[in-house]
């Protein structure tokens, strides 16, 4: 049996256990699989602090009292991770839609014509993304979020956040530009100030 077999084998086992109410197995698949769902929580909120946090914080108690609500639903097609990531996204969707903080997918985004790159050093750019994706409208910021992190196609975004799949594409645009310019200071090459030419005083 693989790893990953195994693993959902005791995902079932625990699954089976909470939904007769033992707590200590919704305990153990909360200690398990919060620190993720927190984090994506926390992405999609935006990681501002203060009231962010707070909301981020609220919506992460809803979503886990959701997936336990929804525990008997779950059938084992997918890993309970996988499962649980998505109600997260959702369930977070509809909380900043409640909100108001999708209101207005264009407030805060300049135009750019520049063409957005792709970084080969994706490890270095990942170790901030988190931090300049946060400083984007929250629109942007979602569908940023939502095509490149979470994997959505521009038309599963424009059903999840009321608007077309053509807007999709252009918020993805101009936040990728944003998130360069934001990012330009980690991966644009400084000049050595041994290569500079020495100018005597």
């Amino acid at each position: 049996m693989t790893n990953q077999a195994s693993g959902m084998e005791t995902d079932h086992s625990l699954i089976r256990r909470a939904i007769d109410g033992d707590e200590r197995a919704l305990r153990q698949l909360w200690s398990q699989y919060s620190p993720h769902i927190d984090a994506v929580v926390r992405r999609l909120v935006g990681n501002g602090g203060g009231a962010d946090s707070d909301l981020a914080a609220d919506i992460a108690q809803e979503v886990w009292i959701q997936i336990f609500r929804a525990l008997r639903t779950y059938r084992g097609d997918a890993q309970f991770g996988t499962w649980a990531h998505r109600i997260a996204v959702n369930r977070t969707l509809n909380a900043l839609r409640k909100a108001r903080r999708l209101g207005h997918m264009e407030v805060g985004i300049e135009e750019d014509s520049s063409a957005v790159e792709m970084d080969s050093d994706r490890a270095f750019l990942a170790a901030s993304i988190d931090d300049a994706a946060a400083r984007l409208p929250a629109g942007a910021r979602t569908v940023f979020l939502l095509h490149d992190v979470e994997g959505y196609t521009h038309d599963d975004i424009a059903r999840e956040l009321g608007i077309t799949a053509g807007a999709s594409k252009s918020q993805l645009f101009k936040a990728r530009a944003k998130l360069r310019r934001l990012l330009a200071h980690l991966v644009d090459v400084q000049t050595p100030a041994t290569e500079r030419t020495h100018v005597a005083p």
